[in-house]
């Protein structure tokens, strides 16, 4: 049992740190530490992505020269990494950012407009102003 849960330590704690983003999502009042929440979130779904398709004694997939077969169509594909799901990653990663970017632009136009971040206090001024 404990070799399986030290086996297991990084999938544990990526799934610990998206228990931790989902509350701070679902239980926090504020909207900064729900988008923190919301990062911790997608951060550690990135992480656990990469960590499993993460390979022992592979090598990146660029096949330079010939080889002793002479044809490329002999080589061991179990031998490399596949490059997808780091690709996939980069890209949410990018998506990840642009995303934060204008929720923290919202943000500020939010609280420029109702001068509060907290929810209850946002749909009270919401509701007595329209």
């Amino acid at each position: 049992m404990l070799e399986f849960i030290i086996g297991h330590f990084n999938n544990a704690t990526y799934i610990m740190l998206m228990m931790i983003g989902f509350y701070a999502m679902i239980g926090k009042t504020n909207l900064v530490k729900k988008l923190v929440g919301m990062n911790i979130f997608q951060w550690s779904i990135i992480l656990f992505v990469v960590s499993l398709s993460a390979k022992r004694d592979a090598t990146i997939p660029i096949v330079f020269g010939s080889h002793s077969s002479g044809s490329p169509a002999h080589l061991d594909a179990s031998s490399y990494v596949n490059p997808l799901p780091h690709v996939l990653m980069l890209t949410a990663i990018v998506v990840g950012v642009a995303t934060t970017g204008v929720a923290l632009a919202l943000l500020l136009r939010i609280y420029r407009r109702y001068g509060t971040l907290e929810e209850d206090e946002l749909l009270k001024r919401i509701r007595s102003s329209g």
